[in-house]
């Protein structure tokens, strides 16, 4: 076995996870807790909505009107992204953290709704998976029906357990 160009020493191949190599710690500790200030997940949210306290943060879905009534989280905002300039003002408390969520994780409308809320001084997470991700993970929903609420896709959660434990 020869050592490849390019290869971490002691490697014996070249491959692509490791043909960049990993970042050194103090670097990885810099990127993930940088990426932890600027988001959350549908577990963690549901877990802060459940407690049964105030969460501390507003939940903002940034999606149209036909999107929230086709399903969104309960006792979260509704405020279109491109209303954010227009109504953030008359909605939101400045001195509360807002969380942004929008469909799910092939749609950045979170986070351009959070980078419109950033630009009027707000302190703003986005939540990964977005509505997508809170259904499929089997939490409940409103609709414009009344709630819905599916089993939560295997893929996604755990099957009976309340959390996935990380």
């Amino acid at each position: 076995m020869t050592h490849q160009p390019g290869a971490l020493p002691g490697a014996t191949a070249t491959h692509p996870v490791l043909r960049v190599p990993p970042a050194a710690p103090a670097e990885a500790v810099a990127h993930f807790g940088a990426s932890l200030a600027f988001h959350t997940d549908v577990s963690d949210i549901a877990a802060a909505l459940d407690a049964g306290t105030d969460p501390g943060f507003v939940l903002l879905d940034s999606r149209s009107t036909e999107s929230w009534e086709q399903g969104h989280i309960p006792g979260a905002v509704h405020l279109p992204t491109a209303l954010v300039a227009e109504r953030a003002p008359r909605l939101l408390d400045p001195a509360v953290p807002v969380v942004t969520y929008c469909w799910g994780p092939g749609c950045n409308g979170a986070a351009r709704a959070a980078l419109a809320l950033a630009g009027l001084g707000y302190q703003v997470k986005e939540m990964l998976g977005g509505f997508e991700y809170w259904a499929r993970e089997g939490f409940a929903y409103e609709t414009r029906q009344g709630g819905e609420r599916r089993a939560a896709d295997p893929l996604t959660a755990p099957a009976g357990a309340d959390a996935c434990g990380c």
